[in-house]
C-alpha cells in the first residue's frame, strides 16, 4: 500500500521529458544552461588533486559553515552560530524534507500558500501530519484573513516562499507585519521560510525572516548555493534555525544523507572569498528585462515578476484550454516547453497562466521568443 497514493510523476520530470521527445527548448524546469563561473570551476579543478574526498563533519565543512555565518550577516545583519545554528544539506529540499519530519508529529496541521511549490507536501504526509493549503489572491498576494482563518489549535507550522515559486512575487513589509501578528497570536506555530531566490530580486530586495527578530526564535530559513551559483546539480543547500530546533533537525539529517558532497562545501567555501552575491540579482534582471522585451509583441501578457528566474504569462487571449493542455500543445506545435501554474494548486485551479524559466543564454531565449511570437 503505497504511503503517497496521489503522488504521481511531477510536472516538471513530463514536460522536461515531452521536450526532449519532440526537441523543444525547455524554459519548462528552473534550472541554467550557460556556463558556470569559471572561478569556480577552476577551483573544483585544483581541488579534485587534493585530499578532500572524505567525509566532512555532519553538520558541514567548518569553513563554510562560518563563511555562511558571514553571508548572513552581511546580507542581513544577523549574527547567527555556526557550530549550532546551521546546517549544510543536499539541496533545499532535503534541508526542507528533514526540517518537516524532524518537527512534525502525526496529526498536526501545516499551512501551506497555493499555488506552492511541489515538495513541501510530500514530507508532511510522511510525517502523518496534514498539509491545510490555502490559496492566494489571484494577483498573489496573501490573504491574511483567511490564511488566519486556517489556523487552528492543532497548527505547527506555516510554510511561506519568498521569493516566491512559481510567481516570482515578493512579500512587502506589511505582508511580513501580518505574519508576525499571526504568529504572535499562536506562539507555538512554528515558520518554514523557503528563501532559495534570496539573491535574485530586482525593483526591490525580498525582506528576509533573517531581519525579523520576532520570527527568528521559531523561524527555519532555507537557502540554496544551487540557485545563487548557477550550479543547481550540485545540491547544495543550507537552512538557519535556533539551536532548540537544529538539534532535533540534525538528529534526522545524520540518518539520511549524515553529510554533503566534500569537494563541493570545500570548492563553495573558498568561491565564498571571490564572490559578490549582490552582482546575482543585477545579472539576473538582465536576463528578465531581455526575456520581457522579446516577447512584448506576442500574445502573451506578461506577469509581474519581482524575483526568482520565472516569468509567468497569460495565454487567455490565445486559447481557451485548460493549462496543462495547452503546455504541451506548445511543446508538439511550437517546440517551447512550459510549465502550468494549475499543477500547483491543490484545487487545480487554473487562471490560463504557465511560467517560463529565462535562466538560459541570450540564443536561446531569443529562438523561444521567436517561437511564441509566431502564436
Amino acid at each position: 500500500m503505497s504511503k503517497l497514493p496521489n503522488v504521481t510523476t511531477s510536472i516538471f520530470t513530463v514536460m522536461s521529458k515531452m521536450a526532449a521527445e519532440h526537441n523543444a527548448i525547455n524554459l519548462s524546469q528552473g534550472f541554467p544552461n550557460f556556463p558556470v563561473d569559471e572561478r569556480l570551476t577552476e577551483i573544483v579543478s585544483r581541488l579534485a588533486l587534493e585530499d578532500v574526498h572524505q567525509y566532512t563533519p555532519m553538520s558541514g565543512y567548518p569553513p563554510l559553515l562560518a563563511k555562511i555565518a558571514t553571508l548572513v550577516k552581511s546580507s542581513y545583519n544577523r549574527t547567527i552560530i555556526p557550530e549550532t545554528e546551521i546546517l549544510v544539506t543536499a539541496g533545499a529540499t532535503q534541508a526542507i524534507f528533514t526540517t518537516l519530519l524532524a518537527l512534525l508529529k502525526p496529526n498536526e496541521d501545516v499551512i501551506i500558500l497555493d499555488p506552492s511549490y511541489d515538495c513541501y507536501e510530500a514530507p508532511i504526509l510522511l510525517s502523518q501530519a496534514k498539509p491545510i493549503r490555502v490559496s492566494l489572491n489571484d494577483d498573489y498576494t496573501p490573504n491574511w484573513n483567511t490564511i488566519a482563518d486556517a489556523f487552528s489549535e492543532k497548527t505547527k507550522m506555516i510554510i511561506i516562499n519568498n521569493p516566491h515559486n512559481p510567481t516570482g512575487k515578493i512579500l512587502n513589509e506589511s505582508d511580513l507585519e501580518n505574519l508576525e501578528a499571526l504568529l504572535e497570536k499562536h506562539p507555538d506555530v512554528l515558520l518554514l521560510s523557503d528563501e532559495v531566490y534570496e539573491y535574485i530580486t530586482f525593483e526591490q530586495k525580498h525582506i528576509s525572516t533573517h531581519t525579523r527578530t520576532k520570527l527568528l526564535d521559531r523561524c527555519i530559513t532555507v537557502s540554496s548555493f544551487g540557485k545563487s551559483f548557477h550550479v543547481t546539480g550540485w545540491k547544495i543547500g543550507y537552512l538557519v534555525a535556533p539551536e532548540y530546533l537544529m538539534k532535533e533537525i540534525k538528529k534526522v539529517h545524520q540518518f539520511l544523507v549524515f553529510s554533503v558532497n566534500s569537494i563541493c562545501q570545500i570548492a563553495i567555501s573558498k568561491y565564498l572569498d571571490l564572490v559578490d552575491v549582490n552582482e546575482i540579482s543585477s545579472f539576473y534582471q538582465k536576463k528578465r528585462d531581455y526575456f520581457r522585451s522579446l516577447l512584448k509583441n506576442s500574445r502573451f501578457q506578461l506577469m509581474p515578476c519581482e524575483g526568482t528566474y520565472f516569468q509567468v504569462v497569460s495565454y487567455a487571449n490565445i486559447s481557451n484550454e485548460n493549462d496543462v493542455d495547452f503546455c504541451k500543445r506548445l511543446i508538439t506545435e511550437f517546440g517551447v516547453a512550459a510549465i502550468p501554474i494549475s499543477t500547483f494548486y491543490a484545487d487545480g485551479k487554473d487562471l490560463k497562466l504557465i511560467r517560463f524559466c529565462f535562466a538560459k543564454d541570450n540564443q536561446t531565449l531569443e529562438e523561444a521568443a521567436k517561437r511564441l511570437c509566431e502564436i
